[in-house]
Parts: C-alpha cells; sequence; structure tokens
C-alpha cells in the first residue's frame, strides 16, 4: 500500500511540474490565462494558417482540440473536465445543448461580421434568432460514386444502391443518422421518423443492402474511393469535394428521394472562461477573406454570402455543393429526436452492423 501511494504520490509530482512548465511556457510567450482561447473542432475542419494569423493579430493564444462526432464532444463538454471557449456542434446536438443548458447566449453586437451571413442560413428552427449559434458551414449528404468502374451507370436514387450488379462495392460512413436515414428515406419516409414500424422496415431493407457493403468505415472512406478500392460511398458533400479533386473519375449525387441538410455552427459552452476571445474568434472567422480561405481548405460549402467573391468560379457555380433553393427545399434538417429515440437508431444501427459482417 505504502508503494502505491508512492507511486500516486510521483504521478501528481509530475503532473504538476508539467502543468507548471506549460504555464511558465505561455507566461514567457506573453500567454495568460486571460488571453488564451480554447476550441473544440472536427478534424481538420479548419485552415491552420487562420489559426496563426488569428494569435498575431489578438495577440490570443489558440488551444486547438478535435473530435470525431457530435455525441463525444457533448459529453465532454458535460463532464466540464475541460474549459471549452468554443465548440463546433451539429444543428440537432445544438438544440439538443441548449435543453440541457450547456450553452451561453452569443452577443450579436460583439459581432460585425455577421451581415455577411447568407440570411438563409440565419434563424433556422433548432436555434431562432441565432441565439446560441452562428454559422460556420453547411452541406449535403449524398453519394459519390465511380461511373468507369460502374460500366457507365448512373445513381441519381437510394434505391439504385440495391442493385445486384453492385455488391461488395459500396462504403457507408459510420454514423447511426446517415445510414438509418438512408434506409427511412430510400422508403420516402422522413429522417426524423420516429415510428417505430417505419423504423423497423427500414432496418429489415438495409439488412438486405448488405451484400452491397464492402465496409462501414470512417475517415478513411475519403482514401478508399479515392484510390478506386470501392465504387460508391455514402458521404457528406465536403467529404466528396475533397475526394472528386483527388479522383477526377468520380460523380457526386444527392439522391432523387431526399436527403439531409446539415449545418455546423460555433457556440460558447458555458464551460467557457474567455467569452470575449470566443467573439472575437467568430467575428474573425466571420471575415470574408477569411471565410473564403477556410472553404477552399476545407472544401463544405460557406453560408459567408460576401466570401463567395473571394472564391473560385468554378466552386461557387457547382450546383453539388451549393444547390439552388429549388434543391434544398426537398432536403431536411436533423431534429433532435430525444435520448430515447436516438438510443433506438443506434440500437438499430448497431445491430445492422452486426449483420453486415
Amino acid at each position: 500500500m505504502k508503494r502505491l501511494m508512492r507511486v500516486f504520490l510521483a504521478i501528481i509530482i509530475v503532473s504538476a511540474a508539467l502543468l507548471f512548465a506549460v504555464n511558465r511556457l505561455n507566461s514567457s510567450q506573453g500567454y495568460t490565462s486571460g488571453n488564451v482561447l480554447t476550441v473544440y473542432n472536427w478534424g481538420d475542419y479548419i485552415d491552420a494558417d487562420l489559426i496563426d494569423r488569428f494569435e498575431k493579430e489578438t495577440g490570443i493564444k489558440v488551444i486547438y482540440e478535435t473530435f470525431d462526432s457530435n455525441e463525444s464532444m457533448m459529453t465532454k463538454i458535460q463532464q466540464g473536465g475541460t474549459a471549452y471557449d468554443i465548440a463546433v456542434p451539429s444543428e440537432y446536438m445544438i438544440d439538443k445543448m441548449k435543453e440541457e443548458k450547456l450553452l451561453l447566449p452569443v452577443d450579436h453586437s460583439k459581432l460585425p461580421n455577421l451581415k455577411y451571413i447568407d440570411s438563409r442560413f440565419m434563424d433556422l428552427p433548432f436555434d431562432p434568432d441565432n441565439q446560441y449559434s452562428i454559422p460556420y458551414f453547411w452541406g449535403t449528404v449524398g453519394i459519390v460514386y465511380n461511373p468507369k468502374k460502374l460500366g457507365g451507370k448512373e445513381i441519381t436514387s437510394w434505391n439504385d444502391l440495391w442493385d445486384e450488379d453492385l455488391k461488395n462495392e459500396i462504403l457507408l460512413t459510420d454514423s447511426a443518422r446517415e445510414v438509418i436515414g438512408m434506409g427511412l428515406n430510400s422508403l420516402h419516409y422522413s429522417l426524423n421518423d420516429v415510428n417505430r414500424d417505419h423504423l423497423q422496415e427500414a432496418k429489415q431493407k438495409l439488412d438486405a443492402l448488405t451484400p452491397n457493403v464492402k465496409a462501414i468505415v470512417g475517415d478513411e472512406n475519403r482514401m478508399l474511393l479515392e484510390n478506386g478500392e470501392a465504387s460508391i460511398g455514402l458521404v457528406w458533400s465536403g467529404t466528396a469535394n475533397e475526394i472528386m479533386w483527388e479522383n477526377e473519375d468520380l460523380e457526386y449525387v444527392v439522391p432523387e428521394e431526399g436527403s439531409n441538410l446539415w449545418f455546423d455552427n460555433m457556440v460558447i459552452p458555458k464551460t467557457a472562461k474567455n467569452i470575449d476571445a470566443a467573439h472575437e474568434f467568430m467575428n474573425f472567422m466571420l471575415d470574408p477573406e477569411v471565410a473564403a480561405q477556410n472553404t477552399e481548405y476545407v472544401s463544405y460549402s460557406t453560408p459567408n454570402k460576401e466570401a463567395l467573391k473571394y472564391m473560385p468560379e468554378e466552386i461557387v457555380n457547382d450546383t453539388r455543393f451549393y444547390p439552388p433553393p429549388e434543391m434544398t427545399e426537398r432536403l431536411e434538417v436533423y431534429e433532435n429526436l430525444g435520448q430515447k429515440n436516438l438510443a433506438y437508431y443506434n440500437e438499430l444501427f448497431l445491430e445492422f452492423k452486426m449483420h453486415s459482417k
């Protein structure tokens, strides 16, 4: 027991020493707790050069951490171990975080660049009047595919994926809302359907897709599709854009039955310690030239209408990634389904994954 206590004490001393060293280093560089900003974002979802520029222009040190799902992000904020000043959740999670009082209101008077956001992306149902969130990126969920590898076959519908000729050709993203949503959409049901009979019907239809499913993967779908190791993938539009940049044989389509229209917004978690810096960072990212640079790096669609003027015409005129209103009108935004219904979605998705092995 004494030896265990000595080991425990040694760990505490080493941890304290490391923390002291980090604080001393930050202080020697002019950074104190008052001018440090902690940002929590999706992986590879910002141009690192812009973080450097923000630090140089403001004197604020940015600590940047990443997450791989809305759920893991929310769990960490709920735990409160790290005082995040900025986070970038998706629309349904913003609604849920509001319910659980995990967000601080945004002061629009400190965001003069907010005027550059297209009104189509403001005042949406998940956050009326944008009281708690500011638009960052938006996009769609769809299908990327290689017509050459498919013998010239064109894909326009979710139901095209059930073609027997596509055996072992499809990569699905490892996400319950997207995969279960694909099943629901293929049956012309809503992406936010919580009817158990409809969900079971979607699950049974997805089970019939398993011969065509090569794998259910995360970020590695990008490399596999780029290299031609699979012909079809269920992806987010920005991922499709990046893949198509590397492999010009690929196409992207939003299926005719409909799909998801998603939004990622910047928020200030209740854990925030530097609220002024959070607003300064938001306003910086809303600057049109900054937003344009960030958009070209990330490849997702910007809600900043003024930023489009600083971007190449071939990007802003590409209707696959900047669809016209008549297309976006038939798309759905994910709603907060509530803990019980979301758990059921996850249960069905897990069963489907087990069936696909």
